[in-house]
């Protein structure tokens, strides 16, 4: 399904249309969605991927190591790690209790550390050790989903994608724009709001106002800028000095 302004429905259109998750007309849905997006990219007009690489692999093999863990220590880990292992080949000969060593700061390293062997191991079999830049190839090669095939894509390729994190699934729930927690299907129905091409710079915005200010247990309602386009201000307190506190400043790497 398209996001591009050719399909937003008319006002008849949308007038027959199911109810939309606030319930809201398909046309209005789309058009506050897009008001949202505008206001993020005056608010966030620097956003970006806060995990530091060079290359497509140092971001594949970084975002696998981000998995329960913060942008911040896997920064502190990847200096070492791709100083070590600066292409696929390293990965997949690496030496198993050498790389869990380097990452162990991350969590779940010994997962992490097969995913990361595994990794290199089929890049050399089946792409001749470069990260492949289509969704279809990404999502095939161990420790990679949508999620950080998404993020590869959009970050080091330029190619269009949404990055469905808990903080970018928890902003479109409580912005109204999907009702799904698979976030598959969150990322279709946000999808469809929005051209493609604002896609990867959506995520970047979404992800760094979920970080700084909504907040999954205590939102800064009072202290958001976006309150009157969004359906779920007074989840969190909504007196202004009370907001502010909870608002935190970046960066987070």
């Amino acid at each position: 399904m398209s996001g591009d302004p050719s399909t937003i429905p008319t006002p008849a259109e949308s007038a027959k249309a199911p109810a939309t998750p606030t319930g809201e007309t398909r046309l209005a849905l789309v058009r506050r969605a897009r008001r949202i997006s505008r206001e993020l990219a005056r608010l966030y007009p620097d956003a970006h991927c806060e995990l530091d690489f060079t290359n497509p692999l140092e971001l594949l093999v970084a975002t696998i190591l981000s998995a329960q863990c913060t942008d911040k220590r896997v920064n502190a880990v990847t200096p070492t790690l791709f100083a070590r292992y600066p292409t696929a080949a390293d990965y997949a000969a690496a030496d198993r209790e050498e790389l869990e060593g380097i990452i162990r700061s991350t969590g779940f390293y010994r997962a992490k550390a097969n995913s990361i062997i595994s990794l290199g191991q089929q890049l050399c079999e089946r792409h001749g050790g470069e990260v492949p830049g289509t969704l279809n190839a990404l999502v095939r090669l161990p420790g990679v989903g949508r999620k950080t095939a998404n993020v590869v894509l959009g970050n080091a390729f330029g190619v269009p994608g949404l990055t469905v994190d808990t903080h970018f699934g928890r902003l479109a729930r409580r912005f109204g724009w999907t009702n799904a927690t698979d976030p598959v299907k969150v990322e279709h129905e946000v999808g469809a709001l929005f051209d493609p091409k604002d896609w990867t710079m959506l995520s970047h915005r979404l992800i760094w106002h979920g970080r700084r200010v909504c907040h999954a247990r205590r939102p800064a309602c009072g202290a958001c800028e976006l309150a009157r386009l969004c359906p779920s201000f007074g989840e969190g307190p909504t007196d202004e000095d009370t907001a502010r506190k909870l608002v935190r400043n970046g960066p987070f790497s």
